[in-house]
Order: C-alpha cells, then sequence, then structure tokens
C-alpha cells in the first residue's frame, strides 16, 4: 500500500478511481442486448456457451434441483444463511412505510400510498465466488415489500448446475424464478423478455463491468437500483484505532477482486506504518493472497491528514461504498458525514458483520455513487403514488392559486375545469 500525505490536489485523482469507466465496454455490451433481444433464447445459449464454456438446454432452474440443493448443503452453512436471512428480515421489515393522508388545508386532503413493484429481477453474481449472501440481501427485501414476481439470474458452474448454497438461499428468501445464466446477456433477458425468461420492471444487484454497463443501458426500459462496480472500503482512524484490526479490514476488501480498493485515512502516522507493516506481513497467511496483493498495489491508500476533520472531508469527496470509523469518538465523527454507502461504527463493527449478518443490506453503491444513492432497502421495490380528495369547501379554498396559475399559464382547459366544479 502506498502512503501519501493529504493534498487537495490529490483528491479528485484518487476519486476518479472509483468511478467505474464502462466506456469501453459500451459498444460490446450493446451488441450482446441486440443480440438477446432479437435472437431469445438461442441468443442465449450462444452467449453462455462463449463467455461461460457451458452448453444450456433449460435456463430455468427446476424444483427438483432445489430439491436436491437443501438435502446436499452442509448444515452448519443452511443454518448460519437461516440466521442471516431471519436479520435481514427484521432490519428491512423497519423500512416498510405506510400509505399517509393529511388535510393540507379544510376540505384539501392530500397523501400517499404505498405499493410494490410487480417483477424485479435479481442479478447474483458468480465466477470468483459463490454469493448466496446476495441472494438474501435482494429477495428478502423485495417480498417484504410484496412483489409478485421475483426473478433471479446467476452465472452456470462449468457443468451447468447453480451452487447448492445459491440454490437453497433463492428458496429460503422466497424467489419464484432461478435462472443459470450471468453476464449483460442476463441483464438483457430481464429487461426484454425471451422465450424462458419474461422481462421485469426492475433488476438490482451487483456485478462486473459488464453486468454494470449493461444495467445502464437497458435503464429506461426498466428501472435499475444503481451502478455497482468493484467493491471498496474507506477506513477514518485516529491514533486510539486498533492497528490489527484495520489491517484485517484492508485484507478482507481487498480479497473480493483485483479491481477492489482498500483506503485508509488517518492523522497518525505510527499507525499509518504500523498498519501497512501488518497488511504486508499477514498477506501470505491469506488464500486468496494473488488477488490481495493486484488490489493493494493498483487500489490500496493510505493517507496521512492534518486531523481527523480532514479525514472526514476526503471521506465525503469519495463517498466510498463502505464506511468504517474507527476514532475515540466514531459517533461525533459520524456528524460530519455526508456520503456513504454503509457505515461501521467503533473498532468492533467490521463490514463482515453488515454483509452476512447484522441485517443491513450489502448491496451499496459503488464509484462515488454515494453521493446521490442510497443502499437497496424495502424502499427500492415499491412505488409510492400520491392521493388526493378535494370537498366543496376545499375547491373554494384553492380557487385563489389554482385559476390564477392556469390562466397566468395560458392553460385555459385546466382553469375551465376547475371552475366549472365551482359552478356545480
Amino acid at each position: 500500500m502506498k502512503i501519501t500525505e493529504f493534498d487537495h490536489r490529490r483528491i479528485s485523482e484518487l476519486v476518479e478511481r472509483a468511478r467505474l469507466d464502462v466506456d469501453e465496454v459500451i459498444g460490446p455490451v450493446a451488441d450482446i442486448i441486440s443480440m438477446v433481444r432479437e435472437g431469445g433464447d438461442g441468443a442465449l445459449r450462444e452467449l453462455t456457451q462463449k463467455f461461460d464454456g457451458v452448453t444450456v438446454d433449460n435456463f430455468r432452474v427446476s424444483q427438483e434441483e432445489i430439491d436436491e440443493a437443501h438435502e446436499n448443503l452442509d448444515q452448519g452453512v443452511k443454518e448460519a444463511l437461516m440466521e442471516a436471512a431471519m436479520n435481514i428480515e427484521e432490519f428491512h421489515r423497519m423500512q416498510m412505510p405506510s400509505d399517509w393522508m393529511s388535510e393540507v388545508r379544510p376540505g384539501v386532503m392530500a397523501g400517499q400510498v404505498v405499493r410494490p413493484l410487480e417483477s424485479v429481477g435479481c442479478y447474483i453474481p458468480g465466477g470468483r465466488a459463490v454469493y448466496p449472501s446476495t441472494i438474501l440481501m435482494t429477495v428478502i427485501p423485495a417480498r417484504i415489500a410484496g412483489v409478485e414476481r421475483i426473478v433471479c439470474c446467476t452465472p452456470p458452474a462449468g457443468d451447468g448446475s447453480v451452487p447448492d448454497a445459491v440454490l437453497v438461499a433463492a428458496d429460503m428468501a422466497g424467489a419464484h424464478e432461478i435462472h443459470r445464466v450471468g453476464g449483460a446477456q442476463a441483464v438483457a433477458a430481464m429487461a426484454y423478455g425471451t422465450e424462458t425468461i419474461r422481462s421485469v420492471d426492475k433488476i438490482v444487484g451487483p456485478g462486473n463491468i459488464f453486468v454494470t454497463a449493461a444495467k445502464k443501458l437497458v435503464y429506461g426500459e426498466v428501472d435499475i437500483d444503481f451502478p455497482a462496480g468493484p467493491s471498496e472500503v474507506l477506513i477514518i482512524a485516529d491514533e486510539t484505532a486498533i492497528p490489527e484490526y484495520i489491517a484485517l479490514e484492508i485484507l478482507a476488501q481487498a480479497e473480493h477482486d483485483p479491481q477492489a480498493a482498500s483506503v485508509l485515512v488517518t492523522d497518525s502516522r505510527d499507525l499509518a506504518l504500523e498498519v501497512k507493516g501488518m497488511v504486508h506481513e499477514n498477506i501470505k497467511y491469506m488464500e486468496r493472497a494473488n488477488i490481495i496483493r493486484e488490489s493493494l498495489e493498483r487500489y490500496g491508500m493510505i493517507v496521512l491528514t492534518a486531523d481527523i476533520d480532514e479525514a472526514v472531508e476526503f471521506s465525503n469527496a469519495y463517498a466510498p461504498e463502505h464506511l468504517v470509523i474507527m476514532t475515540d469518538s466514531p459517533e461525533e465523527t459520524l456528524e460530519g458525514i455526508r456520503n456513504a454507502g454503509s457505515i461501521f461504527l467503533g473498532d468492533l463493527s467490521p463490514v463482515a458483520a453488515g454483509d452476512y449478518g447484522s441485517g443491513t443490506n450489502h448491496v451499496l453503491p459503488t464509484s462515488g455513487c454515494a453521493r446521490m444513492y442510497s443502499g437497496l432497502s424495502t424502499e427500492s421495490f415499491i412505488k409510492k403514488p400520491t392521493v388526493q380528495r378535494i370537498t366543496r369547501e376545499g375547491l373554494q379554498n384553492l380557487k385563489g392559486s389554482v385559476l390564477k396559475l392556469a390562466e397566468y399559464e395560458g392553460l385555459q382547459a385546466h382553469a375551465e375545469s376547475f371552475r366549472r366544479r365551482l359552478r356545480d
């Protein structure tokens, strides 16, 4: 990991690293989307053979395969999934908003109702690792919101199967369909539909640069959650933080992917040097050491600031996916934070807790998108139509503003539609 002094000129350079640039793959991804849109299942089979090296006859996973996965999966893993699912459910139920109506003025009632999306597609990444936890994070909030049709798409293994843990998690969470197809072609299938996979209203879930590009391209035809690129963590720490915990947090983030970013921002040079030493000393004990080394060489950084206020300034500019605050008073430091996907307070709150067990969602905005997006939540799967009911008294109370503004804007029929009701 590189150590650098805080410099305003360097902020933009470091932050730009976090902006996932999909321009270089937009062209090929657009071609993939066109193929699927025009060729349906046939195009999906061709692309799955090309990119995954797998011949798939039937994309939809059968109930027999799901039942077999339940029998095969280690009982300890099943129990861990069940415990995580219960915490995720409890947390996301608390996010569910309610209908409401209020009297704005006498005779003028206005409010909103809550309605679920009808169908949702959950993209579950595969490849380097198996991610049953992401199934729980995407499907459970959709089910709580009341979505009628929840579809999961995930890349097939080399033999065309889907990992047992993924199938069990999907079944446990309440998914209605599971399909063995991944990449940009899966996003295209969920957006436009094929003979096997009907289109959905919204696509959520993380993925690689091709999946992210595909989600951007189909946005408008369907809704998406947000662009979600390589994972990232930023740690704000002062001299009171425990160096070993920080080092392990950095290693945990770096093992995700060679493109994952790990940044420590601190006002303590001694802490910075100690953490750097611990990181490099412990890499050799990690199973994914090669991935960690590549990630830290490219995107590992320790930034030295004059004080914690300056560290907070840097963090807000970076807008990290995961923000860990290890300071003497993390709640006080939190008061200055404006931009972050998910925040972990204190030495005893590792990102892994949020990834798997605490109940908060781990599908989060990356690449600086935490400046304008929140993480996935129950509200990601609902709509809130507004409602109004107006009485004759309400018409009288509104006539001054409504008639004056309608006539000022030259919309005669608007004014007359209101005036006619006054006459009646």
